[in-house]
C-alpha cells in the first residue's frame, strides 16, 4: 500500500480522539463509515480550499507526530498532538464523524485499505503545497 495512503487513513485514525474529546453527544461510536461517507469528505475537502489546507497541513503534523514518537520525544508528540487536537474541528462535522466512525474499522482490513485508497485523491491536493 502507498505510504501516502497509510499516511491519510493513520492522519483519520488518529484524529478520531481528538475528534471524540471534541463532539458533544451519544455513544462515541456511530455509524461505521462508508465508501460514501468518505466520498461526501473527499468532495468537501477537495471543494474548500481552507479545508484542503489544514487536511495537508494536518497530515504534515501526523507524520511529524509518528517521527517523533519513533524517537521516544514525548514533549514533542504532545506539543504536536494539541495542534491536531485544536485543528480537526475546524475540517466539519462531516469529517469529525467520519473519523469517529473509522475507530471500528481495522485499517489493515480489506475494507480498511478501501477506505484508506479513497483518500488517495487527496494526496494531489497536498502535493501541491
Amino acid at each position: 500500500m502507498n505510504l501516502k495512503v497509510i499516511a491519510a487513513f493513520s492522519l483519520l485514525v488518529t484524529t478520531s480522539a481528538f475528534a471524540q474529546g471534541q463532539m458533544r453527544g451519544p455513544s462515541p461510536e456511530g455509524p461505521k463509515p462508508t465508501m460514501a461517507d468518505v466520498q461526501k469528505v473527499i468532495e468537501i475537502l477537495n471543494g474548500d480550499q481552507a479545508k484542503a489546507k489544514l487536511y495537508c497541513d494536518l497530515a504534515k503534523l501526523s507524520e511529524q507526530a509518528a517521527e517523533a514518537e519513533e524517537n521516544n520525544d514525548t514533549k514533542k508528540v504532545e506539543d504536536l498532538n494539541k495542534q491536531i487536537e485544536a485543528s480537526v474541528p475546524k475540517l466539519g462535522v462531516e469529517y469529525m464523524n467520519l473519523v469517529e466512525g473509522l475507530q471500528q474499522i481495522d485499517p489493515s482490513s480489506k475494507e480498511g485499505q478501501d477506505l484508506a485508497l479513497a483518500f488517495q485523491s487527496l494526496d494531489k491536493l497536498c502535493s501541491k503545497d
